[in-house]
């Protein structure tokens, strides 16, 4: 696989993720390890990866995140004019999302990435220096996956229980943010190919908007 082909076809996996075949543990630890050549702020390295393969902690996390998805769902969807790729695209997504939300305590290992530090409250230069250490790693871990034949998704939800998942897995609230639950297995069917997307020319800007 080329790099622009990985790039291109590293997809979100939601209905095509094996549920009934465990990964490996040294194939996650592998992605992990690839995840941490990531750029981080300041060389700080401050990201902490909690892989859950305990059935009843995944059903834990698995029921926050439907409660938080159907919440979400709940909220309506955008709307896009004809002929926009995301107006025929939409169906699918939320079809494949709602899958998710009702499997997601069934998928093999949910890998929580997490960052030290919290930004509750602060101004939006420390939140964009928080995530963009953490972000830039999940996407390498996503990279990571494929390439060995596992699917994800970068997912956020669960976080409107953070709280409380932090306190089932014992992850220190105070001093550890969540920002990623990435449900990891196997992928079933065929491999992917590159999405359709909205034209550049609505969003490339030279010298001024």
């Amino acid at each position: 696989m080329t790099p622009d082909e990985l790039l291109t076809t590293t997809r979100s996996v939601r209905r095509r993720l094996d549920l009934e075949r465990p990964v490996p543990r040294e194939l996650i630890v592998d992605c992990i390890q690839v995840a941490t050549q990531a750029p981080t702020g300041g060389n700080r390295q401050q990201w902490h990866w909690l892989v859950v393969t305990d059935p009843e902690k995944r059903r834990f996390i698995g029921e926050r995140y439907r409660e938080s998805w159907y919440a979400y769902a709940s909220e309506g969807r955008p709307t896009y004019e004809p002929g926009d790729p995301r107006r025929k695209q939409l169906k699918g997504v939320v079809t494949s999302a709602r899958y998710l939300a009702d499997h997601m305590g069934e998928v093999p290992a949910l890998v929580i990435a997490g960052i030290e530090g919290r930004v509750d409250g602060r101004d939006n230069l420390d939140i964009a220096g928080l995530y963009g250490s953490i972000v830039p790693a999940v996407w390498s871990f996503m990279l990571a996956a494929r390439l060995r034949g596992l699917g994800s998704v970068y997912t956020t939800l669960h976080i409107k229980y953070e709280r409380e998942i932090a306190e089932q897995l014992e992850i220190p609230f105070e001093r550890i943010t969540q920002a990623a639950l990435l449900p990891v297995a196997y992928y079933t069917g065929d491999t992917f190919r590159a999405a359709e997307r909205i034209s550049l020319e609505r969003i490339v800007h030279w010298n001024r908007w």
